[in-house]
C-alpha cells in the first residue's frame, strides 16, 4: 500500500518543498506578492492532497471492465486473479462483508451468446488500493468461473456492485462462529482480516472457523489463514476434511453437532453464526445450527439474522 500520510516523502516531495519555493521565490523578487503567492501555493497544495485520496470505483448499476494485471495459480483449478483499477489510489468501495457482480458474454452450446452474472467476494480490501483480489475456483459446469480461467493478462471483467445483506461493523457482536466450506472461505476472510486490522481502535470481537474440505490440497489459504491465528489470539481456525491424510488431528466427515459444539461459541444474543459453502452443506449446518440452540434461519438471511448465510 503506498504512503499517502500528510508527512510522507511523496507529499514533502511533491507539494511541501514546490510550495515553500514558491512562496520563498517570491519572498525574494518581490515581496509584497508574498500573501498572493501563499493563496496560490495553498489551493496548489490543497488540489494535489484531494487527487492523491483514495476514489471509490464501485457503481451499484452500471458495469465497469477493469483488466487482469496478474495471475497466482495455487492448484490445478484454482487461482487468485489480480485486477486493476483504475488509478493506483482506486479503492473499490465495498463495506466488509459485501460482494460484487461479475459479468461475461458466455458461448451457449448452440452457439449463441448468453450474459452471466455471478457474485463473489474479494479477499482482498479497500485498505489496498490500486487493485482487487478475487480467490476463485474452476469448476467444469461454472459459467463464470470457466471464463475467469480461460483469462490472459490484459484482458478484462466486467463489475458491478456492492451486493448483499451483511455489512460488518467493528464489535456488532461479541462472537462470531464461522462455518466455511471451500471457495466459501472468502466473505469469512474478509471480515476475518477486517476485525483484525481493528484491534487497534478497539474491536474486541473473538472469532472461531470452521473450514471444511475434501482434502488438505483443497484447504485454500491455509498458510494466510495459520499466519493470522498465530497473528490474533481471538481467532482460531479448525480444520474438518472428508479424506484427512494419516495421521490427521483435526476434524473428518462433515461438520457436525458435535463440532459446532466444541468448537463455536455457545447460543447467545451477542453471537452469530455465518455460514458459507455449497447449498447443500449451508442448508443443512442451518437446520443443525438451530437444533443446538440458534435461532431459526430464515430461507433469505437479513443481517440481524442470528444464523447468516452468505
Amino acid at each position: 500500500m503506498s504512503d499517502s500520510s500528510l508527512t510522507s516523502s511523496q507529499n514533502i516531495n511533491g507539494i511541501y518543498i514546490p510550495v515553500g519555493l514558491l512562496i520563498f521565490g517570491t519572498f525574494i523578487v518581490k515581496r509584497e506578492w508574498v500573501p498572493y503567492a501563499a493563496i496560490v501555493a495553498v489551493a496548489i497544495g490543497a488540489l494535489k492532497l484531494y487527487s492523491q485520496l483514495p476514489k471509490k470505483v464501485l457503481k451499484p448499476d452500471v458495469f465497469q471492465e477493469f483488466e487482469l494485471k496478474e495471475k497466482t495459480v495455487l492448484s490445478h483449478n484454482t487461482a487468485i486473479y489480480r485486477f486493476k483499477l483504475p488509478t493506483p489510489t482506486s479503492i473499490l468501495g465495498l463495506p466488509i462483508g459485501q460482494h460484487i457482480s461479475i459479468g461475461a458474454a458466455i458461448e451457449q452450446p448452440d452457439g449463441s451468446s448468453k450474459d452471466i452474472v455471478r457474485s463473489y467476494t474479494p479477499i482482498s480490501g479497500d485498505h489496498q488500493p490500486g487493485y482487487i483480489d478475487l480467490l476463485i475456483k474452476s469448476y467444469p459446469t461454472g459459467n463464470i468461473s470457466k471464463h475467469m480461467a480461460s483469462l490472459a493478462v490484459g484482458q478484462t471483467i466486467r463489475v458491478k456492485g456492492p451486493k448483499g445483506a451483511f455489512v460488518y461493523t467493528p464489535n456488532m457482536v461479541r462472537h462470531f462462529g464461522m462455518i466455511a466450506g471451500g471457495t466459501g472461505i472468502t466473505p469469512m476472510l474478509q471480515i476475518v482480516r477486517a476485525v483484525i486490522r481493528g484491534r487497534a481502535a478497539g474491536d474486541k470481537t473473538e472469532i472461531d472457523l470452521i473450514f471444511a474440505n475434501v482434502s488438505p490440497t483443497d484447504i485454500l489459504l491455509k498458510e494466510d489463514l495459520d499466519a493470522l491465528a498465530e497473528q490474533d489470539k481471538g481467532f482460531r481456525v479448525h480444520y474438518v476434511l472428508d479424506n484427512p491424510p494419516e495421521g490427521w488431528t483435526g476434524g473428518v466427515g462433515y461438520v457436525t453437532a458435535d463440532m459446532i459444539t466444541k468448537w463455536l461459541p455457545k447460543p447467545a444474543d451477542d453471537v452469530k453464526i455465518l455460514l458459507c459453502g455449497p447449498p447443500p452443506m449451508v442448508s443443512g449446518l442451518k437446520k443443525t445450527a438451530e437444533s443446538l440452540g440458534f435461532k431459526k434461519a430464515r430461507p433469505v438471511s437479513k443481517l440481524e439474522d442470528q444464523i447468516f448465510a452468505f
